[in-house]
């Protein structure tokens, strides 16, 4: 029998994980993933040529570095990097972030290296 639809609550999907710069895939709208994941600390520099980013902090707070100046990211604030852009997210604390980007893009843009991890999906 197919599942009744529900909404996704975030907090609980949050609290499902603890790993670190690990998205996980929450929902997917059409070609496009909406993620969540948990940063600490600095993420690698990297860019998405074919496509934007979008952040939303949940909590905490998100310093995104572009090389002409950063950008600071405060809980209930959104900030898309455009497509192409070398960025490298920091978090000084640890934030709870929604990426909405289309599926299958690599965590790590263009750079790869050992951060970079498949996007899982949460149940």
């Amino acid at each position: 029998m197919p599942q009744k639809p529900a909404p996704v609550s975030i907090t609980e999907k949050l609290a499902e994980f603890s790993e670190l710069w690990s998205q996980k895939t929450v929902a997917v709208l059409n070609d496009y993933e909406v993620k969540l994941a948990k940063l600490h600390g600095e993420f690698v520099w990297h860019r998405h040529e074919d496509t934007d980013e979008l952040f939303l902090v949940l909590n905490g707070r998100l310093t995104i570095q572009l090389r002409d100046g950063d950008v600071e990211v405060g809980p209930g604030e959104l900030f898309v990097v455009p497509r192409g852009v070398e960025h490298r997210p920091v978090a000084d604390v640890e934030t709870a972030i929604l990426l909405f980007e289309p599926a299958g893009t690599m965590n790590t843009g263009d750079a790869g290296g050992p951060m970079t991890k498949a996007t899982e999906f949460v149940h």
